[in-house]
C-alpha cells in the first residue's frame, strides 16, 4: 500500500470529523438528549460499514451480523460484571468474532449467495437461542447491566450509559473510518474483489477465493463485535431485543440505502438506522412500513445508493477533466522497436533445457475422457502451438497445466522446472511461474485496469505501481489505467488479460485463443507481444483457431483430436499430416447424398449482415440466400461465427448490421449446438414445450406430435415417457432435431449435429437429415468438418473469422480447392461469382 498525500488526506477526514463532533458534544452545542443518538449513529456506522464492505468487496450478504453484534455486547456485560479491563473485553470480543467469522466465510465460500445468507441466518438463530437460554451469563430475557469498564493502560474508566461511552463511540467510529480509507486502496481490497468477480481467474494469479472469503468475513465480524462492545457501554444494559433478525434485515437495507461497499454510505446508513424510529413516528407509520417504502424508493430510483448517486456528478466532471488531453481515446500499443529477436524454429525445437514435461496425462469427467494419454515436452523459450477442432481436448490440456480441471480426475505425471506439477494447487502454480489468459478475456470487472494487474501482489509498493504503469504502457493501456474493463472494447480487454498474466514475469505463459475476436491489426500487435515475451525468456503454450497468426509465432505445433495427440511438426509441415488435415476437414463415405431436386424460391436472405458481442466481431458483411429445397452447408472452424449465423438465420438473434428478409410466411426452426434439451423432462414433454411455444395446442398439437414421433427411431418411440437426460448423445441429438421439427418449419437449421458423437451415430443422424431433405424440407447445416458438409449439401458456404470466404457447389472441382484454402486461411468474398456458381444447374 502506498500512502500518498491524497490518501492520507482522505483518511484524516474521519478523525477530523470525529474530533469536531466530540467538541460540539462537549461544548453543549448538541443537546444532551441527542448525544445518545449521535453515539448510537456512530456505533451503527461501524456495523453498516462492516456489512457493506463485506458485501461490496467479497459479495457476501450476511444475515448473521446481529449475532456478532450481540456477542460483543455480552462480552462487555460479562467483563463488566467480572472486573475485566476494557482492553481484555475488546480483545476477547474481536478475537471471538474473527474466529467465528473466518469459519462462516470459509464454509460459505463453497455456496451461492443464497446459501451463505441461509448459513448466516442459521448462525444468528443459534446465537439468539443461546442468549435466551444461557441466563447465568446473559440474563436471558431480563438482560444484564454494563456497569463500567476500566482501562488497564490507565486511560480511565468508561461508565455504562455515561457520556464517556458516547465520546468513545464517536472516536472509535472515526478511527474505523480512517482505517477503511487505506484499506479501500490496498491490495487486500483488490484481491477480495477479484475473488468475488471471477473466482476461476483469481486462482490463476494465486488468489484462493475460500481464503479471501474467510479473511473478509473474519475482519467484518471482528469489527461488528467491537461495535457490540461499544453498544453495551453506550446503553449500559444489554438484552436480546436489539439483536433480532429484523435488525439483520435493517442492516442490509441501510447498506443498500447508503451505497454498498462505500465508506460514506456506511455513515449515511448508520444515521438512517438511528433516526428511522423518529422518522416513522413523524410519519405516523410503523417502522417496517417506512423502512420498506424507503428501500423500495432507493432500489427503483437510486439503485446504487444515495451516496454514489450524489457523488456521481462530481466524479464524472473530474473524469472529463482528466480525459480531456486524451480525447482521441487510448493510444494503441506500440510494437517492439525493430523485429523481435526470435530464434529460428529449428533452433527452438532442438536447443534448450526441458521446462515442462508431460507423460501420459489424462483428464476424465465421469465416463468422458476429455484428455487421453497426452505427452509433450516444452523447452525453455519455446513457443508451442496446440491445434485441433472443437472438442479436441485443447482447453482441457491448458486447464490441466493451470490446475483448473474442477471435478475432473487427472492421471499421469507432469514436471515443471524440475518440480511435480499435477499435485500443486491452482493458486500455487502462479508462484511456480505459470501465467494464464482466457479465451473470453476473463477480467475483474469491478476493478480498474491498473488494479486488475496490481491485484496479483499481496502487498503493493510504489515500485510495484511503477512496474505496472510500465507494463500497461507496453501493451497500450496506459491511457485507460483508471477505467473499468467494461468501458473498453474487447481488444483492449484481451490486452489487459495478457498484461495480468505477464505481471510477474512467468516462466511459462498459457494463452487460450488469444487471437479470437480481434481484427487484423490487433492480431498483428498481439503476435508482436508474444514474440517479445519469447525474446525475454518466457516459454509459451498457445491454442487458437486463427491458424495464420498462430503459425506465425509458433516454433512447433501439436495437434489434438478426441483428447489424443494425433500429430506434431513445424507450422510449415503439420497440416500436411493426413490425420491432422482430416481432423479439421473430416472424411466421410458419402453415403448421405442430398436429393437432386432443387427449388429456386428464396426462403431466407441476408444482406450485409454483421454482428458484434460488445467489442467482439462475430460476423462481417454476410450475404447469403437460402433457397427452397436446398441443403445449405455452413462450414468453418470453431470460432468462425457459425452459431451466430444460425441464430440470425433463425431470427432469435437480431444482427447488429444488415437485414434478414423472409419470403412470405416462412417458419424457421433451430436445433442449437449442444442440443439444449430439458433433461429432467420426458421426451414427449420436450416436444410439447416446443409446440406450446409456437402456439400449437389441442388437436393440431396431437397430430403434430404423432408425426414427429414417427420420425424418431423405434428405440426412442418406445421411451417417450423417459427423461431426456437418460439418452445417449446421439439419441439426444435426434430428439433435439425432432423438437425443432415439432413446430412444422419451412427451414430447419441444425447447428453442429455431429458434435461429440461416435461415427456410427453421426451416420444415423445425417441419414435422417437427408431423409428430411428428400421430403422437400429446406435444411441449413452448420458443420465444423468441411468434407462432411461437401458430402451432404447442395451448396456450401465457408466461414472464416466471420466472413464468407467461399461459396459454391461441392460438385465443382475448382470450388473444392477454393473451399479448403478458405477454411484454413480465409480469402476474398466473391459473392457474385459464388452466387452464380451456386445457381448453375
Amino acid at each position: 500500500m502506498v500512502f500518498n498525500r491524497s490518501l492520507l488526506a482522505r483518511a484524516a477526514l474521519g478523525p477530523a470529523a470525529g474530533a469536531v463532533l466530540i467538541l460540539f458534544m462537549a461544548s453543549g452545542a448538541i443537546p444532551a438528549y441527542q448525544m445518545y443518538s449521535v453515539g448510537l449513529a456512530a456505533v451503527y456506522t461501524i456495523v453498516v460499514l462492516s456489512v457493506g464492505l463485506l458485501a461490496g468487496w467479497s459479495g457476501i450478504w450476511s444475515v448473521g451480523h446481529p449475532a456478532f453484534f450481540a456477542i460483543g455486547a455480552y462480552f462487555a456485560a460479562y467483563g463488566s460484571g467480572h472486573g475485566w479491563p476494557l482492553e481484555a473485553v475488546v480483545l476477547g470480543a474481536v478475537v471471538t468474532g474473527a474466529v467465528l467469522g473466518a469459519f462462516l466465510g470459509y464454509a460459505g465460500a463453497r455456496f451461492s449467495v443464497l446459501y451463505i445468507a441461509l448459513l448466516t441466518l442459521a448462525f444468528t438463530m443459534v446465537v439468539l437461542e443461546l442468549v435466551n437460554r444461557w441466563s447465568d451469563v446473559t440474563g436471558g430475557d431480563q438482560g444484564v447491566p454494563v456497569i463500567q469498564l476500566r482501562s488497564a493502560l490507565g486511560l480511565g474508566t468508561v461508565l455504562g450509559g455515561g457520556t464517556e461511552a458516547q465520546y468513545l463511540a464517536v472516536g472509535a467510529a472515526a478511527v474505523v473510518l480512517a482505517l477503511a480509507v487505506p484499506a479501500a486502496a490496498s491490495g487486500l481490497r483488490m484481491r477480495l474483489v477479484a475473488a468475488k468477480s471471477h473466482p476461476l481467474a483469481a486462482r490463476t494469479i494465486g488468489i484462493a477465493p475460500e481464503a479471501q472469503s474467510a479473511l473478509s468475513f473474519a475482519v467484518s465480524a471482528a469489527c461488528t463485535c467491537f461495535a457490540g462492545v461499544l453498544l453495551g457501554l453506550l446503553t449500559g444494559f444489554v438484552s436480546p431485543d436489539p439483536f433480532s433478525l429484523t435488525f439483520g434485515i435493517s442492516l442490509i437495507a441501510a447498506c443498500v440505502l447508503g451505497g454498498v461497499g462505500t465508506i460514506l454510505g456506511a455513515v449515511a446508513g448508520g444515521i438512517y438506522l438511528t433516526w428511522n424510529p423518529s422518522l416513522s413516528s413523524a410519519a405516523g407509520l410503523p417502522q417496517p412500513v417506512v423502512q420498506g417504502l424507503v428501500l423500495i424508493g432507493v432500489l427503483l430510483f437510486l439503485p446504487g445508493g444515495v451516496v454514489p448517486f450524489l457523488a456521481r456528478p462530481a466524479r464524472d466532471a473530474l473524469r472529463r477533466v482528466l480525459r480531456r488531453p486524451h480525447a482521441a481515446g487510448p493510444s494503441p500499443a506500440e510494437a517492439p522497436e525493430g523485429p523481435a529477436p526470435v530464434r529460428s524454429r529449428s533452433a527452438a525445437g532442438d536447443g534448450g533445457n526441458a521446462l515442462l514435461h508431460l507423460q501420459h496425462v489424462s483428464v476424465s469427467y465421469g465416463g468422458l475422457k476429455a484428455l487421453e494419454d497426452a505427452s509433450l515436452t516444452l523447452r525453455q523459450n519455446e513457443i508451442l502451438a496446440v491445434i485441433g477442432p472443437n472438442g479436441a481436448g485443447k482447453t482441457t490440456l491448458l486447464n490441466a497445466l493451470s490446475g483448473l480441471t474442477g471435478n475432473g480426475r487427472v492421471s499421469g505425471s507432469a514436471d515443471f522446472a524440475g518440480r511435480p506439477l499435477l499435485r500443486a494447487r491452482a493458486t500455487a502454480r502462479r508462484r511456480l511461474g505459470i501465467g494464464r489468459t482466457f479465451q473470453h478475456a476473463e477480467v475483474f470487472s469491478e476493478l480498474t485496469v491498473a488494479e486488475n494487474v496490481l491485484c496479483t501482489r499481496r502487498r503493493i509498493t510504489a515500485r510495484h505501481r511503477a512496474g505496472v504503469a510500465r507494463l500497461l504502457h507496453s501493451v497500450g493501456l496506459a491511457d485507460v489505467a483508471d477505467r473499468r474493463p467494461a468501458e473498453l472494447p474487447f481488444g483492449l480487454q484481451k490486452r489487459l488479460d495478457l498484461a495480468r498474466a505477464m505481471a510477474e514475469k512467468p516462466k511459462l505463459l498459457i494463452l487460450d485463443e488469444p487471437f479470437g475476436g480481434l481484427d487484423a491489426g490487433e492480431r498483428a500487435l498481439l503476435a508482436g507481444h508474444i514474440r517479445r515475451l519469447h525474446s525475454d525468456g518466457t516459454a509459451v503454450v498457445v491454442i487458437d483457431h486463427v491458424l495464420d497468426d498462430l503459425f506465425s509465432v509458433a516454433h512447433r505445433v501439436l495437434a489434438f483430436d478426441f483428447g489424443r495427440t494425433i500429430g506434431e511438426g513445424t507450422p510449415d509441415t503439420v497440416l500436411q499430416d493426413p490425420k491432422v488435415r482430416s481432423s479439421y476437414l473430416g472424411s466421410v463415405d458419402g453415403r448421405s447424398r442430398p436429393p437432386e431436386h432443387v427449388g429456386e424460391r428464396s426462403m431466407v436472405r441476408l444482406h450485409g449482415v454483421g454482428h458484434t458481442y460488445g467489442g467482439v466481431v462475430a460476423l462481417r458483411d454476410v450475404e447469403l440466400d437460402v433457397r427452397q429445397g436446398v441443403v445449405l452447408g455452413i462450414a468453418g472452424a470453431n470460432g468462425a461465427g457459425k452459431s451466430t449465423l444460425a441464430g440470425i438465420l433463425h431470427g432469435s438473434l437480431a444482427p447488429t448490421r444488415g437485414n434478414r428478409e423472409l419470403s412470405g410466411d416462412v417458419r424457421t426452426s433451430l436445433a442449437p449446438e449442444g442440443r439444449a434439451l430439458f433433461k429432467t423432462l420426458s421426451l414427449r414433454e420436450n416436444l410439447e414445450v416446443a409446440a406450446y411455444a409456437a402456439g400449437i395446442t389441442g388437436a393440431p398439437l396431437r397430430e403434430r406430435l404423432e408425426e414427429t414421433v414417427q420420425w424418431l427411431p423405434p428405440r426412442l418411440r418406445d421411451r417417450m415417457s423417459a427423461p431426456a437426460g437418460g439418452l445417449s448423445g446421439g439419441e439426444q441429438q435426434m430428439l433435439a432435431i425432432a423438437r425443432a421439427l415439432t413446430v412444422g418449419p419451412d427451414v430447419l437449421i441444425v447447428d453442429e449435429p455431429a458434435l461429440g458423437l461416435a461415427p456410427a451415430l453421426v451416420d444415423e443422424v445425417y441419414d435422417r437429415l437427408a431423409g428430411l431433405a428428400r421430403d422437400g424440407l429446406t435444411v441449413v447445416l452448420l458443420e465444423q468438418l468441411l468434407s462432411r458438409a461437401m458430402s451432404v449439401c447442395h451448396e456450401v458456404a465457408v466461414l472464416h473469422e466471420g466472413v464468407v470466404a467461399a461459396h459454391g457447389r461441392p460438385d465443382d472441382a475448382a470450388f473444392q480447392a477454393q473451399a479448403e484454402a478458405a477454411y484454413f486461411k480465409g480469402g476474398p468474398t466473391a459473392a457474385t461469382t459464388a452466387a452464380a456458381t451456386a445457381r448453375t444447374p
